[in-house]
């Protein structure tokens, strides 16, 4: 079972890698994996929670830095040296038919450390901006979306490794929303 599922996850690597790959989508997937891209978003989400939702501003942003801290800690420090899966750059099988983009960085890459912080903060900002709005900001999904495929294209990360990073994100996004919504509810009578 364990070597149907590798066989099938390095055949979508090296269909997202190379064969749906395209020169003009090459420049695109490395601005949209690269953190200072999203700097406006970031900015974007400061403001908004400044401006919308003051009472409970601070809570808003210690808790998106704990989502931030929960995936970047447990993908990277945790589970990826439990795993030990090599990165498709370092896997004997794909040297020949991998396109990596970018330096090959380190060793491991499951859970994809990018997937698991974007789909967490996604969650977070999902549930938070709900519950306080009731709004239902569905953008957060394409952007982290964007970002997981990105990963696979460049060369990064198979496809397994964004799903078990997006799992990994909105589970961890999922807990940290409820704390928030425990905040937001004790400060309804001020939001509305």
């Amino acid at each position: 079972m364990l070597q149907w599922w590798e066989s099938l996850d390095k055949a979508a690597f090296t269909a997202v890698n190379g064969t749906w790959s395209v020169s003009w989508l090459d420049g695109l997937m490395l601005l949209m994996r690269n953190p200072l891209t999203w700097i406006p978003l970031y900015a974007f989400m400061l403001i908004w929670s400044f401006v919308k939702i003051k009472p409970l501003f601070w809570w808003f942003l210690v808790l998106t830095i704990l989502t931030f801290s929960i995936t970047d800690f447990g993908s990277s420090s945790l589970l990826k040296p439990f795993f030990g899966r090599l990165r498709p750059c370092y896997d004997p099988d794909l040297q020949d038919t991998i396109r990596s983009l970018v330096s090959c960085g380190g060793r491991y890459s499951l859970p994809s450390s990018h997937a698991a912080n974007h789909f967490g903060l996604a969650m977070f900002w999902f549930r938070a901006v709900l519950l306080v709005t009731g709004k239902k900001w569905n953008w957060v999904w394409i952007w982290a979306f964007i970002i997981g495929y990105a990963q696979v294209y460049v060369g990064k990360h198979f496809p397994f490794d964004i799903l078990a990073g997006a799992t990994l994100g909105m589970l961890a996004g999922w807990g940290v929303s409820a704390l928030f919504g425990y905040f937001s509810a004790r400060n309804s009578p001020v939001l509305s």
